[in-house]
């Protein structure tokens, strides 16, 4: 060793204590002191609940990848640079020693995952790393454990593997599910799964009325209850939307997620739904924030009537996008208010709901919820149930929801399938009613398709689709494919030639469509109206439901010369399904 080198190994030595006093500092100042520190092999190991294999090899390992000692962790920093307890002659010694033609002798390392712990060479680590060596030559003791340490591992990480050890050293869920994934990135995630467990354990020996095995309920739970919602994570390809997160993460933000909305709510809404609204309010591809603020700022100065809603398909995109459809309308949204016309509308989702399998919730939206209010809800709230049960249907909801009942109902629509509404005030024959028009507002916005029920009811039997072949007439060709084809309806299919080039392929177009189904269908072009021809059909009992796309021109053209829409909500006593 010559005496240059040991006086430049001092200086060198000297650096190091001043960056290992600035590391230590900024990670005070920064919130993260832990940050700065090397992990205790011992501890680790004993909250992984590791086991230290007998046998060792020689390898070359990443430096970056040593992140603890087994006795010396108290003595140098996270990145190895040396502390005041480390003699300064030791450690000069040591770097000098590299200059000479031995250089530095391999250390033993024990292998945690992709992490190594010093358990003899510390002094040799800290100086590779100051001379800018990128991996050391070490002799290495695998330990296994249930878990992988990351190679960027941080207290954090450590509290999360340790939990996550405990979890599975409870569960045994890797031991009856080889190979299976639950990694999570924020600490409580596995009590919170641990609780999760034991509730559906409890469930499951009520719905079962036996004593159900602990294994026996981890079982059913990953296989029923958390596999059918990362399959859906997976389907619908939420790890790019939210990449800092994993799949368990997701499973249980979509847990608290979905608990948060039916309690706002009032009703289950599903892990369908509940993933869905989470990607669309939280997503980091979707958050636009300028987009966003501009939105709530013309929100303020554009009249309701004139606001444009999601695009055309969106609720069919939902199914699409959802698992494989058994019904169409699963959920339906009524809204209830104290007119006689409300319970023509809840007869018309009580048939539905027969048909379809459905859940009715029912809303009744006030603008000031009051003391004084409170029995007309109750009343409101009774009467309505109780004609749900009598008519048999036990999948039912009622809530009461305060404020603008176009909002509410939109905000409420997202959740469900179809709106379904008493028709008491059809949107007005001048451009100042129909600019002035609730329904009409309500049409361009809700993100579903609407039914009108203005008294009579629909039995779905003979339907009558006006077509022009625009956007939302193909959705409510969709509708009408599904009715003919699930429902055995009739349908009349009709498309005016007034404002068309040529409806003949428009027409062509539909049945092109319609005959990949078993349906019963009758095609008709008429030159006159839709309106007029639709209370020409109407009066003589040849159908009775309209299925219509919602408003397809600019929103100011259609308030200033009206539309096909108002007018035969105007004009037609027949429940109207309003597509979009």
């Amino acid at each position: 060793m010559l005496k240059n080198d040991f006086v430049q190994a001092l200086d060198n030595y000297r650096k190091a204590r001043r960056s290992a006093a600035f590391q230590e500092l900024l990670a005070r100042l920064t919130g993260n002191p832990e940050d700065a520190k090397l992990f205790s092999y011992e501890e680790v190991r004993q909250q992984l609940q590791a086991i230290e294999k007998s046998t060792e090899r020689l390898a070359e390992i990443p430096l970056d990848a040593i992140v603890g000692s087994v006795g010396r962790y108290h003595d140098f920093t996270r990145k190895f640079l040396p502390k005041a307890s480390i003699s300064q002659n030791r450690w000069a010694r040591v770097m000098a020693i590299t200059k000479g033609l031995s250089g530095l002798p391999p250390i033993d390392v024990y292998k945690i995952g992709e992490v190594y712990f010093v358990k003899d060479g510390n002094h040799r680590v800290s100086v590779a790393k100051q001379m800018g060596n990128t991996s050391i030559q070490a002799y290495i003791t695998e330990v296994e454990s249930r878990v992988n340490l990351p190679q960027d591992l941080k207290m954090d990480d450590l509290i999360i593997k340790a939990e996550y050890v405990k979890f599975l050293e409870k569960t045994k869920l890797d031991k009856l599910k080889p190979g299976v994934d639950l990694n999570a990135t924020k600490p409580g995630a596995y009590p919170t799964l641990l609780e999760h467990i034991e509730v559906h354990r409890h469930y499951m020996g009520i719905e079962q009325k036996r004593e159900i095995s602990y294994s026996e309920s981890v079982l059913h739970w990953y296989e029923k209850i958390f596999s059918p919602v990362v399959n859906i994570i997976r389907r619908r390809g939420m790890l790019r939307d939210f990449p800092e997160r994993t799949e368990t993460d997701l499973y249980l933000w979509a847990a608290n997620h979905r608990g948060a909305l039916e309690q706002e709510l009032g009703w289950d809404i599903g892990s369908e739904a509940a993933l869905s609204d989470l990607t669309e309010k939280h997503s980091s591809l979707k958050r636009k924030p300028i987009r966003e603020f501009l939105s709530r700022l013309l929100a303020k100065f554009i009249p309701d009537v004139l606001e444009g809603g999601p695009p055309p398909g969106t609720w069919r995109k939902k199914l699409i996008d959802f698992t494989i459809l058994e019904y169409l309308f699963t959920d339906l949204l009524l809204a209830l208010d104290d007119t006689q016309n409300t319970w023509n509308a809840l007869d018309q989702a009580i048939l539905i709901a027969r048909l379809e399998n459905s859940r009715i919730h029912g809303i009744h939206i006030h603008p000031e919820v009051t003391e004084n209010s409170q029995k007309d809800h109750h009343d409101l709230r009774e009467e309505f149930e109780t004609r749900c049960r009598n008519a048999g249907i036990n999948r039912f909801d009622f809530l009461v929801s305060e404020g603008d009942v176009g909002k509410s109902l939109i905000e409420h629509a997202q959740f469900a399938d179809l709106v379904i509404l008493p028709l008491n005030h059809p949107p007005g024959d001048k451009p100042i009613n129909r600019l002035e028009s609730g329904l009409s507002a309500l049409i361009r916005s809700c993100p579903v398709p609407i039914l009108t029920v203005p008294g009579q009811i629909t039995h779905l039997k003979n339907i009558l689709l006006a077509y022009d072949g625009s956007i939302k007439a193909k959705e409510a060709l969709f509708i009408a494919a599904y009715l003919g084809s699930q429902r055995q309806s009739s349908l009349k299919i009709i498309t005016s030639g007034a404002g068309l080039d040529d409806p003949a392929s428009v027409q062509k177009e539909a049945k092109a469509y319609l005959s990949r189904f078993p349906i019963k269908s009758e095609y008709l072009i008429t030159q006159s109206p839709i309106p007029d021809e639709v209370s020409r059909l109407a009066r003589n009992n040849e159908i009775d439901l309209i299925l219509i796309g919602g408003y397809g021109g600019g929103s100011l053209f259609e308030v200033v010369l009206g539309s096909v829409v108002d007018q035969i909500l105007r004009e037609i006593q027949l429940p109207i399904l309003i597509c979009r």
